[in-house]
């Protein structure tokens, strides 16, 4: 049996274990230097002193005026949400006050150029915002830095649509109207949530989530890898929707993105949409936001090949060599046959529309198109005389010599003319293409019309929901459009496609994305109020370049991909 009490006859001298013990603290002093000097040392730092890592990724705070209905005016901690799409961070913004330390607030706002801006309306004041930090959404798309604007929620999770079903819904005009409404949604500054990310690529993911799903429904993001042309970039480019080029001195209006609520809307693909275009021609027929889209898709493939121009007095045309690929455009104001000549008492010179014959400009082309986008709309605003079976049934900004009761007017027309238009377009014998019809595209005159002081100067970030200005007339334009065109399908006779591109409501959101007083490049025009608080002259229908319409050829992108790919959705 060993004696356990042996070890006690052999003390270790004092200086011994002096020593011991000063070297032991020698080792573990040059450990932790060590340790906190060297690259290891960040992340030790990181981990025990509380430093925000975070701070590397550039993604800032954002302070918003908003709140969320339905939760007692707050976004709830602790909601972390991990299905989103990997590489995108997501803060849930809500109603109250702040954890961060005045020095958090002030590095957040050093970083705020390089990353997500602030999301509000101009003339929104500020009111205290609760950050729920725990509320981290790990799994939205790589490369954006969004900002959520809108209708629609995200599709990740079945949390995430809970949330998102507290925000605008703009699936009816009725929806449309309540969330215009702020006596009756008192916490209209609605941002649901705010995503940013570290890196963004021009390159995307061309197949949706879902193939099937909605469109138009979601919300507006802000993507920091800008836009996919720039105005200099662009020789086609109309000057007067060259805003930089006319010196506005804002641009964030070129990063808003659309997201869909239940599906990804992929990023334009230049070389995908000749590859699925290859030998085809691709006609945008309509006015001068038909135009407007037209230079938009142009735009964005002169960045991938420069066409020849084929174009003759009857129609622009540019061909993309590569896969024989034309794009066309062609003038038609109304979409139905017009002339000047006099016709009783109407004299020469004021247009009369014959609202049941299509427009045979445009008609004697269709057979050699494979898609059509159709746009018209804001034309039956300016002075005409309807005819339908050559009766005078309705007139636009002119009084018979003799007046009689009108049967119909200018909205009334509009619905015709789309009926008229599309029947022909689906009944015609030689035509067998795609047809897009794209809704009424909203303009942004508030507080007066074009020419009486309506005005769109100062808007820099789309209208959050609720704040967006409720249009009536743009409300009944697109019910008639849509009635219209729920008419001609049901005489279709030809096997033709005839889809709605149902852009309306989205861009309700955004008032800032047209050129306002920055219309032309004299140095010396007019863009601010005057001392009596009038507005300079501006265009409030049109968009900027690049902007908001390069949506557009991105939704016709995915029309054309679904339909060949045989998923479009009836």
């Amino acid at each position: 049996m060993k004696d356990y009490h042996s070890v006690s006859s052999y003390p270790r001298p004092l200086s011994s274990i002096i020593i011991s013990v000063g070297l032991l603290a020698i080792f573990l002093t040059f450990a932790s230097w060590v340790l906190l000097s060297y690259p290891i040392g960040d992340a030790v730092r990181n981990y025990f002193y509380g430093e925000d890592h975070m701070k590397s990724l550039h993604v800032p705070i954002i302070w918003e005026n908003s709140s969320v209905s339905g939760v007692d005016g707050e976004l709830k901690a602790g909601s972390v949400n991990r299905n989103t799409p990997f590489g995108e961070t997501s803060i849930l913004v809500g109603n109250g006050s702040s954890h961060e330390t005045d020095g958090d607030k002030k590095k957040d706002l050093e970083n705020k150029d390089q990353a997500e801006p602030e999301l509000a309306s101009d003339s929104s004041s500020k009111v205290d915002g609760e950050l729920k930090t725990d509320s981290v959404n790990k799994n939205t798309p790589s490369g954006e830095t969004s900002t959520l604007v809108g209708n629609g929620s995200s599709h990740e999770s079945d949390g995430d649509k809970k949330k998102d079903q507290l925000a605008s819904d703009s699936s009816s005009k009725e929806g449309r109207t309540r969330s215009s409404d702020p006596s009756e949604n008192p916490d209209s500054h609605n941002v649901d949530l705010i995503t940013s990310s570290v890196s963004g690529s021009n390159e995307s993911n061309t197949s949706s989530v879902n193939p099937g799903c909605d469109l138009y429904h979601g919300h507006w993001f802000y993507d920091s890898s800008g836009p996919l042309y720039t105005n200099n970039s662009c020789p086609v480019l109309t000057q007067m929707q060259n805003c930089q080029g006319n010196g506005r001195p804002d641009k964030e209006y070129e990063n808003w993105r659309w997201r869909p609520s239940q599906c990804e809307l992929p990023r334009f693909n230049g070389t995908k949409f000749l590859e699925l275009m290859s030998g085809k021609t691709l006609a945008f027929v309509g006015d001068s936001v038909a135009r407007n889209q037209m230079e938009s898709l142009l735009c964005i493939l002169w960045q991938v090949e420069v066409p020849k121009n084929r174009g003759n007095r009857h129609m622009q045309r540019w061909y993309f060599r590569s896969k024989s690929v034309m794009i066309v455009r062609i003038w038609s104001s109304w979409l139905v046959h017009q002339t000047s000549e006099p016709f009783g008492d109407i004299p020469k010179g004021v247009v009369k529309l014959h609202l049941d014959l299509p427009d045979e400009t445009f008609m004697q082309y269709i057979p050699n198109f494979d898609v059509v986008v159709l746009s018209s709309g804001h034309w039956f605003a300016k002075q005409s005389v309807y005819l339908l079976k050559k009766e005078i049934v309705g007139t636009q900004l002119w009084s018979l010599p003799n007046p009689k009761p009108m049967k119909i007017n200018n909205v009334e027309a509009f619905g015709i003319s789309v009926e008229t238009s599309l029947t022909a377009m689906v009944t015609h014998p030689n035509y067998t293409g795609i047809t897009i019809v794209r809704s009424y595209s909203p303009d942004h005159y508030e507080g007066g019309a074009w020419n009486t002081g309506g005005s769109c100067t100062g808007k820099v970030k789309p209208a959050l929901p609720g704040e967006q200005a409720e249009n009536g007339f743009t409300n009944i334009m697109h019910e008639n459009q849509v009635t219209g065109f729920n008419r001609a399908i049901k005489k279709s006779t030809n096997g033709s496609k005839l889809k709605l591109m149902d852009i309306t409501d989205a861009f309700s959101y955004r008032h800032d994305g047209h050129p306002g007083p920055y219309r032309s490049p004299d140095p010396n025009k007019i863009t601010k109020r005057g001392p009596d608080g009038r507005p300079p002259p501006q265009d409030c229908l049109h968009w900027c370049m690049p902007g908001p319409v390069d949506t557009w050829n991105e939704l016709v992108l995915e029309i054309i991909r679904r339909e060949s790919e045989g998923s479009f959705r009836p």
